[in-house]
C-alpha cells in the first residue's frame, strides 16, 4: 500500500493499494489548516489506509480519503 500524491508513480511500481492524498509538497497535510483540522485530516488518511488493507483487490486500486483534501 502506498499513501501518495503521485498516483501514476504508484501504479507504475505496481502498488496494489493506493491512497490518494494531498499535494506533492505536502502529501500528508496542509500547513494552511488549523491544528485541529490538520489532526482530523490525518486521522481520515490513516482510517482510509487501514480500510484499504481490509479490502480485497485484483490489481492497482486507488482509494480516496473522505472529503477532499484542500
Amino acid at each position: 500500500m502506498l499513501i501518495t500524491a503521485m498516483i501514476s508513480v504508484a501504479q507504475q511500481v505496481g502498488a496494489p493499494r493506493i491512497v490518494r492524498v494531498g499535494r506533492i509538497p505536502h502529501p500528508l497535510g496542509n500547513p494552511e489548516r488549523t491544528p485541529e483540522r490538520e489532526r482530523e485530516l490525518r486521522r481520515r488518511i490513516i482510517e482510509t489506509a487501514l480500510r484499504t488493507l481490509q479490502t480485497k483487490v485484483e490489481g492497482p486500486t486507488i482509494f480516496e480519503v473522505p472529503e477532499a483534501i484542500v
